[in-house]
């Protein structure tokens, strides 16, 4: 079996980095470049986290994750489409009925590119057996050939079909055993004419062919979207003395035999009928030990050893070995690549090479794993944490019977795991840095799972430290959960008495009044501890589309989307009194937002105007090309965000009216823009119904939140920062713990969308708005 562990490591050596070669071209041509979405981190976390202590805003690898999976589906399904394009149009060929001339098959094409079940795409297995002249051996050479593939086959058979299934989900293949017509063709011109018809199908052909002594055994291999195909002998089998050494096996197990017999008194001319060839191969073996005794060169001998039937089928044994550990590492390597599929055949190889388990095979396999996965990082880096974690975990399985060597290759994928785990949180190392001490800082709730998972290699392996160091980790996630779960959400009031949808509520900064609009024309002023109504204003105002109140409480400022009469009216809070009617926009006014000092207010339309609140001046006009339907003023009041259909995001000098930067990364409108208490971040949005979490300063993307059915059409975040509120037209609330990128819950008490919510400065009442004609307001605990 030495001979197939060879094979193995020649197959890896040359055959994984052709595989990688094929996976950057790939990940060049769908444009990905390693670590892209999260590249800017590190200076973003220094800005908000000066101290080094850990942010509220964490990047959701987990996200990421199902993104790049995303990507990778896709480009799976348009090499899917593009395959089904060109299998369709190969059978159209004119030159088919050519082709066929030389088809190497006994399966027409059109039989292998049947697809009943579109969309799974099983990697085909053919086998190309041996045509060796048996003759020589005094063998029938047809029955022996065909004896040879029928046991080929079925040793291949079983092997994929208990582990590499084609009913599997998770690995399919499909051997096609009998479908070589081996009488006919072998070689490149075979290979060649094959992968003209059947290039829309993942292939692997593995092929012996006969070489004096020897077995050139090759495979071909090419996946789906391959432009050419990969051929190549990778091992020499010197089949006749591996069915010399089987006879000469025999002959001495025979002897063993012959002399128990002798000693028991029976007759030696009986005994060496009953031992047929045994005593030939025993005469020449006795022969050549005398030869070798008096220096006699053997090998310019031609010794004939006579071979039967138990010989071949220790060669069968011999090249099913092969055949099945060739089958298993493409097999996993294409699974892998093309499906994220963990590998399976590091599991395998104890039961598959037996007594020539040798340990640094296993390196020179988990390094051609580790190659691929290096591969795959520009593409999937987010998987490969865990999958090199898989990886050790396998290997650690073994470590009991093959000792510490084994678990040195095993810690190197645990390290290649915890590195890129780091790197991916950007943390970076000092030389004298413990990495699972490290991880502390980074690990959020969504990294349980890994983590479990480290805990179960390190209780394999017996590593106690670094099981201690583990246990602090699940430590800090836990405290992580339970602080998602301090909050506790519990409605109040529900507050009526409006005849259409409630537009829009804010919520006094004392956190004892709550001021709602209303498409009814009306504005109501609530108490906000018992839900009494305080008063109604009824002017004239058109349908309300948002209020604000000042931070010194003397302001109520009314936005109206009602044209003509689309305007901005400044209120005295307390008594109800009009102080200001501002004019000028042209469209209906969607937002208003009041800066945190006072001085100024903000109202867009298709454009934005900048007012001072105290006198009712215009003090600049901002423009924009589409609807302006949110707007936000940092604390500082030196930035002004605003949100409008065009999915754009314009920062500006709300004092001087300057732009400051754009953007970009809805795929919708924006709806609603927040900034939070200490004006880092800017939350947003969209009717693409998700929510973006911007870095305000350099304007790049934070996180995506994803979760709600229908647009985004308010937010809110509470006062410490660590908790974010988001209303939606899918009728819901949903709550977002912000340090661990947590769903923490989803109220769903309104009717109807969600369209307005607001947060007490205390931090203990939610008021939201909806289109059921109802304000709820919820107590925070």
């Amino acid at each position: 079996m030495q001979q197939g562990l060879r094979l193995l490591i020649q197959l890896v050596l040359e055959f994984a980095p052709v595989v990688a070669e094929l996976v950057q071209k790939r990940s060049q041509d769908l444009a990905l470049s390693k670590y892209e979405s999260i590249e800017v981190i590190p200076e973003i976390l220094k800005v908000l986290n000066p101290s080094n202590k850990k942010s509220s805003y964490v990047e959701d690898f987990e996200q990421e994750r199902i993104f790049q999976q995303q990507l990778v589906a896709d480009n799976h399904q348009t090499q899917l489409r593009i395959a089904a394009q060109e299998r369709e149009t190969a059978l159209k060929l004119p030159e088919v009925n050519k082709i066929l001339d030389s088809w190497p098959l006994r399966l027409y094409p059109s039989q292998i590119l049947d697809h009943t079940n579109y969309g799974r795409t099983s990697l085909k297995i053919f086998i190309a057996p041996p045509q060796v002249d048996f003759d020589q051996f005094n063998e029938n050479r047809n029955e022996t050939i065909s004896q040879i593939e029928l046991m080929l086959a079925e040793g291949l058979r079983d092997f994929l079909n208990k582990h590499y299934s084609l009913n599997s989900q998770v690995r399919p293949t499909e051997l096609l055993a009998g479908a070589w017509d081996s009488k006919r063709f072998h070689s490149e011109s075979s290979i060649k004419v094959l992968f003209g018809m059947l290039k829309t199908e993942p292939i692997l052909i593995l092929e012996s062919e006969n070489d004096g002594d020897y077995l050139n055994f090759r495979i071909a291999y090419w996946g789906l979207g391959q432009g050419n195909y990969y051929y190549k002998t990778i091992a020499r089998l010197p089949y006749r003395e591996i069915l010399e050494e089987s006879a000469k096996r025999r002959a001495l197990e025979w002897k063993k035999i012959r002399d128990e017999l002798l000693s028991l008194g029976e007759n030696l001319e009986e005994i060496n009928q009953i031992g047929k060839e045994n005593v030939i191969n025993l005469a020449i073996l006795e022969k050549v030990e005398k030869w070798n005794e008096k220096g006699i060169d053997i090998s310019k001998l031609s010794l004939q050893y006579q071979v039967n039937r138990q010989d071949f089928e220790n060669l069968c044994q011999v090249l099913i070995t092969y055949h099945c550990l060739v089958a298993g590492w493409v097999a996993d390597i294409y699974h892998l690549v093309n499906h994220g599929v963990p590998p399976l055949l590091p599991e395998l190889l104890p039961s598959l090479l037996s007594d020539t388990f040798d340990l640094q095979s296993v390196q020179v396999i988990a390094s051609g794993y580790k190659q691929v996965y290096q591969a795959l990082e520009n593409e999937r880096c987010y998987w490969i944490p865990e999958l090199a974690l898989q990886l050790a975990q396998s290997l650690s399985h073994l470590s009991d019977a093959y000792g510490g060597k084994l678990r040195s290759w095993a810690n190197e994928q645990l390290d290649y795991s915890v590195n890129t785990w780091l790197q991916l949180h950007q943390i970076s190392l000092p030389d004298s840095t413990n990495p699972l001490q490290a991880m502390q800082s980074a690990v959020s709730v969504k990294d349980e799972e890994y983590v479990k998972k480290l805990r179960e290699y390190f209780l394999a392996v017996g590593d106690s430290q670094s099981l201690a160091d583990v246990e602090e980790i699940l430590n800090c996630v836990a405290n992580l959960k339970h602080q998602v779960t301090l909050q506790h959400i519990v409605l109040s009031h529900t507050l009526t008495g409006y005849s259409e949808k409630v537009t829009s509520v804010v919520i006094s900064p004392d956190s004892e009044s709550l001021v709602s609009g209303c498409a009814d024309k009306t504005i109501k002023v609530w108490n906000l501890k018992s839900g009494k109504l305080i008063r109604t204003l009824t002017e004239d105002l058109g349908e309300i589309s948002s209020v604000a109140i000042s931070p010194d409480e003397h302001y109520l400022a009314v936005g109206s989307c009602q044209h003509p009469k689309s305007n901005v009216r400044v209120y005295n809070v307390n008594s109800g009194k009009l102080i200001h009617t501002l004019l000028g926009h042209q469209k209906p006014v969607n937002c208003i937002a009041i800066s945190p000092d006072g001085q100024i207010l903000a109202s867009g339309s298709n454009k934005i105007k900048i007012w001072n609140l105290h006198k009712g001046d215009r003090i600049c006009t901002l423009w924009h090309s589409s609807a302006v339907h949110a707007a936000a003023i940092s604390p500082d009041g030196t930035i002004l965000a605003s949100g409008s259909s065009d999915n754009k995001i314009r920062l500006w000098n709300p004092r001087t009216g300057d732009p400051l930067r754009t953007l970009n990364g809805h795929l919708g409108g924006v709806k609603s823009v927040i900034i939070s208490p200490d004006g880092e971040i800017l939350f947003s949005g969209s009717t693409d119904k998700t929510i973006k979490i911007w870095h305000l300063a350099t304007g790049k993307v934070l996180h995506t939140l994803t979760g709600h059915l229908e647009e985004v059409k308010s937010l809110a975040v509470s006062p410490d920062g660590e908790i974010l509120f988001s209303g939606s037209a899918d009728k819901t609330i949903k709550v977002w713990h912000l340090r661990t990128g947590e769903l923490v819950q989803t109220i769903t008490e309104h009717s109807e969308a969600v369209n307005s919510i607001a947060i007490s400065r205390n931090g203990q009442f939610l008021a939201s708005g909806s289109s059921d004609k109802t304000i709820n307001i919820w107590q925070i605990n």
